[in-house]
């Protein structure tokens, strides 16, 4: 059994902690939280060992009768490996405490990616990521565009990729994001982050990307164009992309039209949370002119690296190969419909 640590028990680091407690090969040894509050006594509740991630606010948990097991030195040093589930820039400050232990650590897409010895996707480059000590879970939209290109590009080649994202304001809980009432380039100049992105795992690939910021919260869109070194038919392209585990077409007689009636269907499904792991693409939208491919994929910004961060546990500690993990972690969640 592998024993893991999530520090940060937030949006992403509450999900990967019920992620890594389903795995079938995983041990969850605790979490650890800034401070108290309700995901802290929802932790407790669950059962999971809580930690203060800060020693000087560990009496604010006292005070708030929040059982801690300890401080967060003692979570790594407890731990085989750490998720790193804090918001961007903190993962980059956890990094000498990690090194202090001798523990391997994952970050999220929100930590640069220099500070790390790979970049990760499960579908694209598993293996990379064999004996690393640090290693960066890509970005929610850099994990959606990784999961489409890799098939694309072993079955036919790919010549140059577009994309343009229309990104959520913020998550639901996120009171204090915006627009409000506003559509933004973001960023105006060009290209978006997400392209040089994707490069950290596709070093070889000609990508550009554009960002829109849009007053919504459920999921981000992306309007992607790739052209080919092929010319294959549309419904062979779907055929393609149904195939993969990670990737939900969604089929024209669901009558699902956008984020929305997305959530609407995980919830109904059963998913925590309305939870979507998977690209959500719309079949109907695959579409083919010569040899340029055209379609639309929502991604739920809360919920498609985690997953993928249960499968770098593995990576990093040389306990599978990229297929027998993620058939694992998708058989211990109850990936797809």
């Amino acid at each position: 059994m592998l024993d893991v640590g999530v520090n940060g028990y937030g949006t992403i680091g509450k999900r990967v902690a019920d992620a890594v407690a389903a795995q079938p090969d995983m041990e969850l040894v605790g979490v650890a939280k800034t401070r108290p509050n309700f995901e802290a006594e929802r932790a407790v509740a669950k059962g999971y060992p809580l930690y203060a991630a800060i020693e000087e606010r560990a009496d604010q948990f006292v005070k708030a009768d929040i059982e801690l097991a300890g401080l967060v030195d003692e979570l790594v040093a407890e731990s085989d490996v750490v998720v790193d589930a804090t918001p961007s820039g903190i993962g980059a400050e956890n990094k000498a405490l990690y090194e202090d232990h001798d523990t391997p650590a994952l970050y999220q897409g929100g930590e640069d990616a220099e500070m790390v010895d790979v970049s990760f996707n499960a579908r694209a480059n598993f293996a990379d990521a064999s004996g690393a000590d640090h290693v960066r879970v890509v970005s929610c939209n850099t994990t959606g565009l990784s999961r489409l290109v890799a098939p694309l590009e072993e079955e036919y080649g790919i010549e140059k990729v577009r994309a343009t994202l229309v990104r959520r304001a913020g998550d639901p809980a996120q009171s204090g994001r915006g627009p409000v009432n506003d559509i933004l380039p973001n960023p105006i100049s060009l290209p978006s982050h997400h392209g040089p992105d994707v490069q950290t795992i596709f070093p070889e690939l000609a990508i550009d990307t554009l960002g829109l910021k849009v007053p919504a919260t459920l999921m981000h869109m992306h309007s992607v164009n790739v052209s080919l070194d092929a010319e294959p038919d549309a419904a062979e392209v779907r055929e393609l992309l149904d195939g993969e585990s990670r990737l939900f077409v969604v089929p024209e007689k669901f009558g699902i039209d956008g984020a929305g009636k997305l959530k609407e269907f995980a919830l109904d499904a059963g998913r925590p949370r309305g939870d979507l792991w998977e690209n959500c693409l719309w079949g109907e939208s695959v579409s083919m002119e010569g040899n340029d491919l055209y379609l639309f994929q929502a991604i739920h910004q809360e919920s498609d690296v985690v997953p993928e961060n249960v499968d770098a546990v593995r990576a990093v500690a040389g306990t599978a190969d990229a297929a027998e993990s993620v058939e694992t972690t998708n058989d211990a969640l109850g990936i797809g419909f």
